[in-house]
């Protein structure tokens, strides 16, 4: 009877065990594939407002607070843009000293808790930069998807996604720079996205599902006029690029793509998150493979073989991304160096590419678009 008991007892350990492994592997998989749009990513540290003068904020001493370049600044219920690092401006050791460009929504004040995010416009196109646009509805796969539509003259429409940790905001950072360029841009609310239909599972899928969500847009744009498309994806938006010009039925619409941090393989990407969010590291192929099942995402990877594009690609990524390392974004480039061009971004958390020099982005992109266009 003693043997019997034992072992019953051992095996309901070993089943308790297993079923508490399943339940902890489910729950660090959710930091990747419940990811809020416009919340901050895990990989984010949050920092504290020391004090705000005329034009300058002061901030906690960070790696991320010394970023170059131009950044939004949100917390709870406000936004502002902050600029370069001012190393003249007194400060303490612990302490960090920028440019405050404007405070778009709420105010900022000692004490207060912010992070860094990429997008730097808040609202519509019409009242962030005084664009003349429409507001449509796509019709998509589950349902009407919001999208703004910034008209231009040019037959070929830049179709744009955002990625991870952003909403359709994010798209206002290269918006006026190709509407000066006179090129129509339909920026697009996907499935997950406030406004939008959210999937049956409630779940991200990494691009994986999404891209038939861009493959609406490029539909929609070929009805109402456009010769040809670019796919602008950051991130997550990215890889719906990637999957929309090897699936899309109208693919043949695409003369390029343009990748800001491509998130190239979705376990990468899923450890990252799931690391940032402290996960202890032997629950992390728990994660991964949790993901998996509830999705039915494959393993291996997002990353399209050598043969998997067709059209002039252009990357923006760098070493800095800690939510999808651009070793993958390396690797693509050098395998097919006539169509793949890299340009490497140093100092860039994730999706943030075109915030660290906006200019020398936007000249990259321009050298990119003309023969396209």
């Amino acid at each position: 009877m003693r043997t019997v008991t034992a072992a019953a007892t051992a095996a309901t350990a070993v089943l308790t065990a297993a079923a508490a492994g399943i339940a902890a592997g489910r729950l660090a998989s959710d930091a990747a594939l419940r990811a809020a749009p416009g919340r901050p990513l895990p990989t984010e540290p949050r920092l504290t407002v020391h004090g705000t003068a005329a034009g300058h904020i002061t901030l906690t001493r960070d790696l991320a607070s010394l970023r170059p370049g131009t950044y939004g600044l949100t917390g709870n219920g406000s936004h502002a843009v902050v600029g370069g690092v001012l190393e003249s401006a007194p400060h303490g050791a612990d302490s960090v000293v920028r440019r405050l460009e404007r405070v778009t929504r709420g105010t900022l004040a000692s004490g207060d808790k912010v992070w860094f995010t990429p997008a730097v416009h808040v609202g519509d196109p019409g009242t962030a930069l005084g664009l003349e646009h429409a507001d449509i509805d796509i019709p998509g796969e589950l349902g009407s998807l919001p999208a703004w539509f910034v008209p231009g003259v040019r037959d070929v429409w830049v179709i744009a996604a955002h990625g991870l940790g952003t909403t359709r905001e994010h798209t206002m950072n290269v918006m006026a720079f190709l509407n000066r360029r006179h090129v129509p841009v339909l920026a697009l609310a996907y499935r997950g996205d406030p406004g939008a239909p959210r999937p049956a599972d409630g779940l991200g899928h990494l691009g994986e599902t999404e891209w038939r969500d861009l493959d609406a847009a490029i539909r929609h744009a070929v009805r109402h006029g456009a010769k040809g498309v670019v796919l602008l994806g950051w991130s997550t938006g990215a890889t719906m690029a990637l999957r929309a010009a090897e699936r899309s039925p109208v693919r043949d619409r695409i003369r390029g793509l343009v990748l800001d941090s491509p998130v190239l393989s979705w376990e990468t990407t899923l450890r990252a998150l799931a690391t940032a969010h402290h996960t202890p590291r032997p629950l992390l192929p728990l994660a991964v493979r949790a993901a998996q099942g509830r999705t039915g995402l494959h393993a291996g990877g997002t990353a399209p073989g050598p043969g998997g594009l067709g059209v002039p690609t252009l990357i923006f990524h760098g070493p800095g991304d800690r939510v999808a390392p651009w070793g993958p974004s390396r690797r693509l480039a050098a395998v097919r160096p006539g169509l793949v061009a890299l340009h490497t971004v140093q100092d860039a958390p994730h999706g943030a590419m075109w915030n660290a020099d906006p200019a020398a982005y936007e000249e990259i992109l321009r050298r990119f678009l003309t023969p396209l266009m």
